[in-house]
C-alpha cells in the first residue's frame, strides 16, 4: 500500500508545486539536509551486524552490484543518445544511471516477496561503492566533454551518504530501545523528505517541463525497464532462483535518484534534476507494478 500511496502522493504535491512554484523555489537549499535526512534514517534501521549478512549472500550482491554499475550507466548513455537529449539533459540521466541503489526498493522487495536481507545488503554495498564509483563513472562517460569536480564529488557523497548512514547504524546498534521508539515512524518522514525534493525540483523546472518533460519520462521509464529486466533475466541466467531473480531485478531498477538530484542542482543546471526528479516518482510505480506481477504469480 505505502509503494502505490508514494507515487500518487508525489505526483499531487509535484503537481501543487508546479501551480506555485515561486513559492517553492526558495526552498531548494534543503535538498541535501533532506537527503542527508533520508540516509540517517535509512541507518537507524540497520545495525552493525547486519554487516555479516552481506558475506553470507556475496555472490548475489557482487553480481547484482557489477550489472547496477555497468549496464545503468551505459543503459543511460543509450537512452540519451536515442532521445536526442543536450549536455544538461543527458548528465541528469548519467547521474541517476550511476547512484546506488534507493532505500525505496528495500520496500518493493517486500511487497514482492523477495529477499529483504539481500535488498538490504545491496542498497549497503551500491551506495558505499557509488562513492568512489559515481564520480569516476561521471567522468568516464561525460567528463570530456564537462568539467566534472571528482574530487568535490566525492567527498559530498562522504557527506551526504556515507556519514549519515553510519551515524544511523552507530545509533541504532548502541541506543536500540530509545530508536525503537520512534522507528515506526522513520519511513513517513522520509517518504515526506522525497516528496519535497521532488516537489521542490518540479518547481524550479516549472518552465522546463512544458518542453522537455514528456520526453524525459519517457526516457525515465526506459531506463528504469531495461534496469529491472537485465536484473531479473540476467540473474536466472546466472543460476540464481526467482525469489533472488525477483530481488536483484528491483535493486538494479530503482536507483537512490535523490542523490542525482542533489548533485545535478549543486554541480549542474536544474535541467540536469528532472531526470531524478520524474525517476523518484517513476520506480515507484513500476516497483509497485512489478511486486503485484509477482505477488500474483507467487498465488
Amino acid at each position: 500500500m505505502k509503494a502505490l500511496l508514494f507515487p500518487f502522493l508525489a505526483v499531487i504535491f509535484s503537481l501543487f508545486c508546479y501551480s506555485f512554484s515561486e513559492f517553492f523555489v526558495p526552498f531548494k537549499g534543503l535538498i541535501i539536509p533532506c537527503l542527508m535526512t533520508i540516509m540517517l534514517g535509512m541507518g537507524l534501521t540497520l545495525n552493525l551486524s547486519e554487516f555479516r549478512g552481506v558475506w553470507a549472500k556475496k555472490y548475489a550482491v557482487v553480481f547484482g552490484v557489477a550489472i547496477q554499475f555497468v549496464l545503468m550507466p551505459l543503459f543511460a548513455l543509450l537512452v540519451s543518445k536515442i532521445f536526442g537529449f543536450n549536455e544538461a539533459l543527458t548528465i541528469g540521466m548519467m547521474l541517476v544511471g550511476t547512484s546506488a541503489g534507493g532505500t525505496a526498493s528495500n520496500v518493493i522487495t517486500y511487497l514482492a516477496k523477495g529477499d529483504v536481507a539481500l535488498s538490504v545488503s545491496m542498497t549497503l554495498i551500491s551506495t558505499l561503492v557509488s562513492i568512489i564509483l559515481m564520480p569516476i563513472l561521471m567522468w568516464f562517460y561525460v567528463g570530456a566533454r564537462v568539467d566534472l569536480p571528482v574530487m568535490s564529488m566525492l567527498f559530498d557523497l562522504i557527506k551526504i551518504t556515507l556519514l549519515p548512514l553510519v551515524v544511523g547504524a552507530c545509533l541504532n546498534t548502541f541506543f536500540n530501545k530509545f530508536i525503537n521508539s520512534f522507528k515506526p515512524f522513520l519511513p513517513i518522514v522520509s517518504m515526506a523528505a522525497i516528496i519535497f525534493i521532488i516537489g521542490v525540483i518540479v518547481a524550479v523546472n516549472a518552465k522546463n517541463f512544458a518542453d522537455v518533460g514528456v520526453i524525459v519520462t519517457l526516457a525515465v521509464a526506459v531506463h528504469n525497464v531495461l534496469g529491472m529486466l537485465s536484473g531479473y533475466f540476467g540473474a536466472m541466467a546466472f543460476g540464481f532462483d526467482k525469489k533472488t531473480a525477483r530481488t536483484i531485478a528491483i535493486e538494479v531498477g530503482m536507483q537512490n535518484s535523490g542523490l542525482s538530484v542533489a548533485l545535478a542542482m549543486k554541480y549542474f543546471t536544474p535541467v540536469s534534476a528532472l531526470a531524478g526528479a520524474i525517476f523518484s516518482i517513476w520506480h515507484n510505480i513500476s516497483g509497485a507494478i512489478f511486486a503485484g506481477w509477482c505477488i500474483k504469480k507467487a498465488s
